[in-house]
């Protein structure tokens, strides 16, 4: 009997979340870096008032500044901590994700199943984080805190796999989550920008994440519009890994017959 859509789709899901399981040093990073870094945000960055230009409710905000380091904090350990985790996950399997698909595996399943374990590792580790920030001090929404982190999570989860499934050098991946998350929150944070008139800004990956996030610790709006431009990333990105993904594993031997 032919497999299910269903059973290619759950084995691929299955095996996708043993590598994130087996990958040790990515969950050394969420148990330790994820409260450590939230933790120093809170302890190091000084309690006074700040005042700074929050584009999600069009009006400025004034925040206690150990309060917007836990929230700079958390979103940046989500986002290279699940971009690491899903670029490594991507680029070590992918030989033998190509053996499968040109063996006849369905690359649709394939590439569903990496996101399907993406999805999960983003909600566990936002989870952990919100808890994290809220040992420090009570958000105004706790919930919509946690589904920002989570959308800057599938945020950089999706260029992660997009990575992994365009480059051919592992440092190159991991040297482009890093940085490109350092340039992401330094912008960003409203420590370092308390103005953040620059349009620019708004095409950073995380913008519409930290929007949401300032907007859940300091007001009672919810800026859906905002929040939707996580999706967008992950889509763009989905997109992009699928097409890569494709492109590796075409079937060669009509180009090779007529060379």
């Amino acid at each position: 009997m032919r497999p299910t859509a269903w059973t290619y789709f759950s084995t691929a899901a299955r095996f996708a979340l043993l590598e994130h399981v087996r990958n040790r040093l990515a969950l050394v990073l969420v148990v330790v870096f994820v409260p450590l870094w939230i933790s120093l945000g809170h302890a190091v960055v000084d309690s006074h008032e700040v005042r700074f230009m929050l584009r999600a409710t069009h009006g400025t905000v004034t925040a206690h500044g150990n309060d917007l380091g836990n929230i700079t904090g958390a979103l940046n350990a989500v986002t290279l901590i699940v971009g690491f985790m899903m670029f490594s996950v991507t680029f070590r399997a992918a030989g033998f994700d190509r053996r499968l698909a040109m063996a006849g595996y369905p690359r649709r399943h394939l590439i569903a199943a990496k996101f399907a374990a993406l999805v999960v590792v983003a909600a566990v580790t936002c989870a952990y984080a919100t808890v994290s920030v809220c040992l420090y001090w009570s958000p105004r929404r706790p919930w919509l805190l946690a589904l920002a982190l989570a959308c800057g999570a599938l945020t950089y989860g999706g260029l992660g796999v997009m990575l992994g499934a365009l480059l051919r050098s592992e440092l190159a991946g991991m040297l482009l989550i890093i940085m490109t998350s350092i340039i992401d929150a330094g912008l960003q944070s409203p420590l370092a920008n308390p103005v953040a008139d620059d349009d620019a800004i708004r095409y950073l990956p995380s913008f519409g994440a930290m929007q949401v996030a300032t907007t859940a610790g300091f007001r009672d709006a919810i800026p859906l519009p905002y929040l939707l431009l996580g999706p967008l990333w992950f889509a763009g990105a989905l997109l992009v890994a699928a097409l890569a993904f494709r492109f590796h594993t075409r079937d060669r031997r009509n180009t090779f017959a007529d060379g």
